[in-house]
């Protein structure tokens, strides 16, 4: 039986960890395969208590939050809901069920974007030549592009595992090892899957953060060791009132102009709540 997803307020993303009794201890092995589904622009705001609830009837989410508290809730729950679907294609396609995962953070915000919600599309796919299924108008790098639109999510799962597979220009991805996150991060930015610069490190940080190569170990029966590039240092601020671009750069020794960089801005507004990338 389908299940709804249930996609939460960012509001809820609390720490939560000192509300619960003692835990079992998280293994990866306790993660299984989910059938789900979504309504397009449907949106459930949850209440703490739902969500605490929540959170106790996911064994990952409980034992990362113990050791990280400072993590976000809807981004746990999001993982532990399509990390069965990562593996699963990870075992057919031999893409990192972590990549897929971290990507699938980003482009869809744990599944909350507008894009994700009205399109089950989790990976930005775009319709591209010869895309014969549904499909969605999407403002992006320009105005009503083509996406892709799914009748479940995971569906975008599996579809995002052929787009790798069948185009050539992801070819050398599929000649690094299953475990070598980082060199998948790298290799999806050189072929030109995303525009933004960051793009290499905001997936290494998803994967370290939130401990995503565990699903990797999980497919592989074997620990992931990386020798780690002193590049993946990622450093960001959250903007409050009464920031400004120039206020910002003053107090992470950068200019202006390599903070608009750094962050592939258009310009110098900035939002409350925006976070910018403020390490070079």
């Amino acid at each position: 039986m389908k299940i709804k997803i249930l996609l939460y307020s960012l509001c809820l993303s609390v720490v939560l960890s000192s509300c619960y009794s003692k835990k079992q201890v998280y293994t990866p092995q306790q993660t299984t395969t989910k059938s789900v589904s979504q309504k397009p622009i449907e949106s459930v705001v949850k209440t703490k208590e739902e969500v605490k609830t929540e959170v106790r009837n996911s064994a990952y989410a409980r034992e990362i939050l113990e050791r990280k508290p400072q993590l976000k809730i809807v981004t746990l729950l999001y993982i532990d809901l399509f990390s069965g679907e990562a593996m699963s294609e990870m075992r057919k396609f031999k893409i990192p069920a972590s990549i897929k995962l971290a990507q699938a953070i980003v482009e869809s915000n744990s599944g909350q974007s507008h894009l994700s919600l009205k399109s089950n599309n989790h990976f930005g796919v775009k319709c591209h030549k010869g895309w014969e299924g549904l499909s969605v108008s999407h403002d992006d790098d320009s105005l009503g592009e083509c996406f892709r639109k799914y009748e479940d999510p995971k569906l975008s799962f599996v579809d995002h595992s052929n787009f790798l597979k069948t185009r050539p220009r992801y070819n050398t991805l599929f000649t690094f090892k299953e475990n070598d996150y980082i060199s998948w991060a790298f290799g999806l930015k050189e072929a030109g899957y995303a525009t933004d610069k960051l793009y290499p490190l905001k997936l290494i940080k998803l994967i370290e953060d939130y401990e995503l190569y565990l699903f990797d170990e999980q497919v592989l029966g074997y620990k992931t060791i990386l020798q780690k590039p002193d590049v993946i240092t990622l450093t960001e601020h959250e903007v409050v009132k009464g920031d400004t671009l120039y206020s910002i750069s003053k107090k992470y020794n950068l200019t202006v102009d390599e903070l608009v960089k750094i962050n592939d801005l258009n310009g110098t507004a900035i939002s409350i709540g925006q976070k910018l990338v403020v390490s070079k």
